[in-house]
């Protein structure tokens, strides 16, 4: 075989988010060279529940040249400033993973260490008193700075929460624009090669061929190629992470809007809220062990902010992924690719991340064993590390009132999330591994929020005197907090830039 075979043909089995995402990252950036085709099926629905992002979709959204207000208006956006757990450590606790850096590190020390030495001589405040994202969402406010004004502080940093379905519709317009071909058609069988065992077609039910040299499996849990079709095996986690099913429905709005997701504990799983400028998003997460169907929806009706718009809906998971994301000619994305609950609002991120690196590593026809195994390794690494950070909120709990809550506490805990405890709780260390996708800050909030205490601080910490310290920690929070009253409100904000229009078309 000569060497170099481009790929002329790329099949997307699915649409949803991760099939749009897909379309249109690759129609920006291989449009050129390669043809495009998704199929999918209004027959087939979406699970479209999540519409909660993280600061890297962002960059997803630069890379495609999107406007990012008409973008909002689009999918009735509100912005995201963080996550708050509530109850997540003790029964009433409260605290955020709020985006972006917290206070200001000095020269080689780490701010979180001059904070713990402040705690224990009795001046440091909350934790948060330091952040601007958390500062700024709990006074309800929003603007687009990088840089806090006169002071070398980051700004706020932000994500979106967003209708996914219209997301998806939003990037179907646009890869439609760029080239793409949408079939209708429900997809019944996989034409394989005998040789191989390589895709070489989908088969749709009104007999209709499909072939292709590259297929990307957004089908969603059924996993129609990446599993039935090639067989790749899924690796299941609910030893560590036991949620396996969702009840989902939206609500009416209520103002104000709010900057922030919520997840609030509950007797077995917990309730994410998410609001939007037209409805607010709820489910409840939880284990089908210790609670029923019923109890799930019920436990989820009573504690919504508004009426419910529509019927709740059940969704059932298992909580793991694929042993292999590019399986011969075959890649998978969104919950084709593996599923964990979107407490960290990571399912959209990981749509992303695949796609992003599946144009990085993007194949010719010989499809080379070091480019898919390079893939696999990078999606690995991001699953791998994700699950850890989830895995963290669930056994640092100290709800001893609920058998859910106790046995999580106690159950077995990943090697490297083992160590990276031991490291928090010996002298408040705490390292990002290159390419992470949580940062220290994140990891620092979720511990320090759920009551993990070090025994100890770095020496580095003592080298100002207590008067220095206190000093520099009432001016971060001065200029905080001064910065963020200057502000407008999150929904002044969207007033003046991206407020959706009314549902009847009207001013």
């Amino acid at each position: 075989m000569p060497d170099h075979q481009p790929i002329e043909q790329v099949v997307i089995a699915g649409g949803g988010t991760a099939g749009w995402m897909a379309a249109a990252l690759l129609a920006k950036t291989m449009g050129s060279t390669v043809r495009i085709r998704l199929v999918e099926s209004a027959e087939i629905g979406i699970v479209g529940v999540g519409e909660a992002t993280i600061p890297p979709i962002r960059h997803f959204n630069q890379v495609l040249g999107l406007d990012e207000n008409d973008l909002m208006r689009r999918t009735q956006g509100t912005f995201k400033l963080g996550i708050q757990f509530r109850g997540w450590g003790r029964p009433g606790d409260c605290y955020m993973h709020a985006f972006g850096d917290i206070g200001r590190d000095l020269g080689m020390g780490n701010f979180h260490q001059y904070w713990l030495r402040a705690s224990r001589e009795g001046y440091a405040g909350r934790f948060w008193d330091y952040s601007v994202n958390e500062t700024a969402a709990l006074a309800d406010r929003f603007d687009r700075v990088d840089k806090l004004p006169d002071s070398p502080l980051q700004g706020i940093v932000y994500a979106f929460h967003f209708d996914a379905a219209l997301y998806a519709r939003y990037l179907r317009e646009y890869s439609e624009q760029r080239g793409v071909v949408r079939t209708e058609g429900r997809i019944v069988d996989v034409e394989r090669r005998a040789a191989d065992g390589f895709i070489e077609a989908l088969v749709l039910a009104d007999g209709e061929p499909v072939p292709g040299d590259l297929f990307i499996d957004c089908t969603g849990f059924r996993g129609l190629l990446i599993e039935q079709a090639l067989g790749t095996g899924y690796e299941d986690w609910t030893h560590w992470l036991p949620c396996d099913r969702a009840v989902a429905v939206a609500s009416e709005p209520v103002r104000p809007l709010g900057c922030f997701t919520q997840a609030t504990a509950r007797d077995a799983g917990w309730q994410w809220r998410i609001p939007l400028q037209h409805r607010i998003g709820n489910g409840h997460v939880y284990c089908s062990r210790y609670m029923s169907d019923d109890e799930a929806t019920a436990k989820l009706l009573e504690n919504l902010d508004g009426e419910p718009l529509g019927e709740p809906r059940l969704l059932k998971f298992t909580t793991g992924r694929r042993r292999k994301f590019w399986n011969r000619n075959c890649v998978a994305l969104g919950l084709a690719s593996g599923f964990m609950e979107p407490l960290e609002s990571t399912s959209i991120h990981l749509i992303q991340t695949g796609v992003s690196w599946l144009v990085r590593l993007f194949p010719d026809r010989r499809f080379e064993q070091a480019n898919i195994d390079e893939y696999n390794r990078h999606c690995l690494f991001d699953f791998d590390r994700i699950r850890d950070f989830l895995i963290l909120h669930y056994i640092a709990n100290e709800r001893a009132d609920l058998p859910f809550w106790s046995d999580c506490r106690n159950s077995s805990v990943p090697d490297r999330l083992e160590h990276r405890l031991a490291l928090f709780r010996a002298a408040g260390g705490v390292y990002r591994e290159l390419g992470e996708l949580f940062t220290e800050a994140a990891w620092l909030q979720v511990m320090l929020g759920q009551n993990i205490v070090p025994s100890g601080y770095h020496s580095i910490a003592d080298g100002i005197t207590s008067q220095q310290l206190q000093q520099f920690l009432r001016d971060l929070n001065t200029i905080i907090r001064g910065a963020v009253g200057r502000m407008p409100s999150h929904e002044e904000y969207i007033g003046m830039h991206c407020a959706a229009p009314p549902p009847d078309g009207g001013s």
